[in-house]
């Protein structure tokens, strides 16, 4: 399997190339069992925050990173978007989402619990890759529809059009590729 091979938050990584379609590929980047990644970009993240009162971020890949940044920031509460209402909540908010990286339509739940916290509050939203923003719209839709104040946006990574953002703070592009695996 072809790679790509770049530098993190002074980390080097090889990214797996994953076919998308018949004519692209994406980088595969998955920070989930790399603590030693994870720590250096929640640090190198958090050194570009702007200010916020919370932090929240869609259910999975970003969990680590939100995890991580809440610890370093002095152990803060944060919040997740999560991908099915669980139980425990006390009623959820949802929106719908159509991810590049998942095969079909999903939706993404908030506990109203967590809501009422984040009336009036300063979100920072964070992610570990925003490639299409489809994922980043529905936390935001989450977020103004609990009351919250989107006070900024984060990714290690920003990929294709996302790089062009100018409202996204994030540490590194990331190419896409053709089908040989050459960066477009």
């Amino acid at each position: 399997m072809k790679a790509y091979r770049m530098t993190i938050a002074g980390l080097t990584r090889d990214l797996p190339l994953c076919p998308l379609n018949e004519h692209l590929q994406i980088g595969a980047f998955v920070i989930f069992g790399d603590p030693e990644l994870t720590t250096a970009a929640a640090t190198a993240l958090l050194k570009l925050a702007p200010d916020y009162d919370y932090l929240i971020s869609a259910e999975a890949k970003g969990i680590p990173l939100v995890h991580e940044m809440a610890r370093l920031a002095g152990n803060q509460k944060y919040f997740l978007a999560r991908k099915a209402p669980k139980l425990y909540m006390t009623g959820v908010l949802e929106v719908t989402v159509h991810s590049i990286t998942t095969a079909r339509e999903q939706k993404l739940y908030l506990d109203t619990a967590d809501a009422a916290l984040m009336k009036g509050k300063r979100i920072l939203i964070v992610d570990d890759v925003i490639s299409t923003g489809e994922s980043l719209r529905a936390v935001e839709e989450l977020v103004r529809e609990a009351g919250g104040e989107i006070c900024g946006r984060m990714a290690i990574l920003a990929e294709g059009d996302a790089t062009e953002r100018k409202d996204l703070i994030y540490l590194e592009k990331l190419p896409l590729f053709d089908q040989e695996g050459n960066p477009l």
